[in-house]
């Protein structure tokens, strides 16, 4: 199969998972309280539970997907756990069957993204035409993003929670199948390939302190989401169309942005933006902490899709390039910061619900600064500034 049509599937699939994520993750800790009437210590231990589970799965079909040629099969294998996943939370409404289910039928879903993002960097080589092909497909997380929180609030005043994760189903549902039709088993790029950089793999201690880094501000921006539609609701009066649209407003920013640093990065390299990122991701969180309206929320968008675009557009490039023999397990950890966030902002979110929603922002404000902290005190010795470059 020539790389057009493995492009095309690719950029579909993107939008669907996109999609799936953008209809479900920012509205978990609302499903888990109005529909499955959780008390906040057991939506505390149910975002604690999912992204550990998430974080095993993902990691061990990492390392296995860069040893054996079943990349095409892991990511049918976690489209359909999606699927299966999504499809039993449109119609259970008991905490603790939801928990197993989600613990291990959308812990396996959470490795579909990163063997993705591994399958593009396969395929496409690993030179400025892989780093192009990522920011493009990373847009295209963002282009999901645009719609899909706030048709998720329409569905969900439609039809409930039920609804929207049925809607989800058929959308893993669609990804396994341009997977099945569009994605063959990929080839290792071959040596003599002009476009492979030069460099081997960074030390683990670079790796780890860089991965560390990352999970603290991705803890943030994990917060910054799940609490939104309770600070809107309970802090700023508004409602769940509010919060929609303040989400899909920050994803239609994010696909300039992220087109934009891409630009910036063959001039400034990638280590300088992605440094930007928790700079740009304090501002954010400390214009919320002190904003008294949504009209204040959805101006400081600007710098939430800046430094998501910061963190997340060239975020990805910036691991793979760390690791660039191990592509499966360079894009699991990038993905992993997310889960691991996840977990750290369980107990923030609450502690939040008794403390306040400003004291929550305040303190992604900290772990920002901390992030950076991280991030400076320990310098990559050797990246290929060739394979650091991603322009679209």
């Amino acid at each position: 199969m020539t790389r057009q049509p493995r492009l095309s599937a690719l950029v579909l699939a993107f939008l669907a998972i996109g999609l799936a994520m953008a209809m479900t993750l920012p509205f978990r800790a609302l499903f888990l309280t109005d529909a499955v009437h959780a008390t906040p210590a057991l939506v505390t231990v149910f975002l604690l539970v999912v992204p550990i589970a998430g974080v095993l799965a993902s990691s061990l079909l990492g390392r296995v997907s860069d040893r054996f040629p079943v990349r095409r099969l892991l990511i049918l294998g976690t489209s359909a756990a999606g699927a299966a996943g999504c499809g039993i939370s449109a119609i259970v409404r008991n905490y603790w069957v939801l928990l197993l289910v989600t613990a291990t039928a959308i812990a396996l879903s959470t490795a579909l993204l990163p063997q993705l993002f591994a399958y593009a960097r396969t395929a496409f080589g690993r030179g400025e035409r892989a780093a192009m092909t990522t920011s493009m497909l990373r847009t295209m997380l963002s282009v999901s993003w645009v719609a899909g929180p706030f048709v998720a609030a329409l569905l969900i005043d439609a039809g409930g929670f039920t609804l929207i994760f049925g809607v989800s189903t058929l959308i893993y549902l669609a990804a396994g199948l341009v997977a099945a039709f569009g994605l063959p088993e990929p080839r290792p790029a071959p040596a003599h390939d002009p476009d492979a950089p030069t460099g081997a793999d960074q030390s683990g201690r670079v790796v780890w302190v860089s991965v560390v880094a990352l999970i603290l501000v991705q803890a943030a921006a994990t917060f910054a989401v799940q609490a939104l539609p309770l600070f809107v609701a309970h802090d700023l009066h508004g409602d769940v169309r509010d919060t929609g649209l303040l989400l899909g407003l920050c994803a239609l920013l994010e696909v300039p942005l992220i087109l934009g640093f891409g630009v910036l990065a063959s001039r400034l390299g990638v280590r300088t933006l992605f440094l930007a990122g928790p700079v740009v991701s304090f501002a954010y969180f400390a214009t919320v902490a002190i904003s008294t309206g949504t009209g204040q929320v959805a101006v400081a968008q600007v710098l939430n899709a800046a430094g998501i675009a910061l963190l997340g557009g060239i975020g990805i490039t910036y691991f793979q390039d760390l690791l660039p023999s191990q592509p499966g397990r360079a894009s699991t950890l990038f993905n992993n910061a997310f889960p691991i966030g996840s977990t750290l902002a369980a107990p923030l979110l609450g502690l939040s619900q008794q403390v306040g929603y400003r004291v929550g922002y305040a303190v992604c404000a900290v772990l920002c600064v901390a992030g950076l902290g991280l991030l400076l005190a320990m310098r990559p010795t050797s990246v290929s500034p060739r394979a650091a470059v991603p322009v679209t």
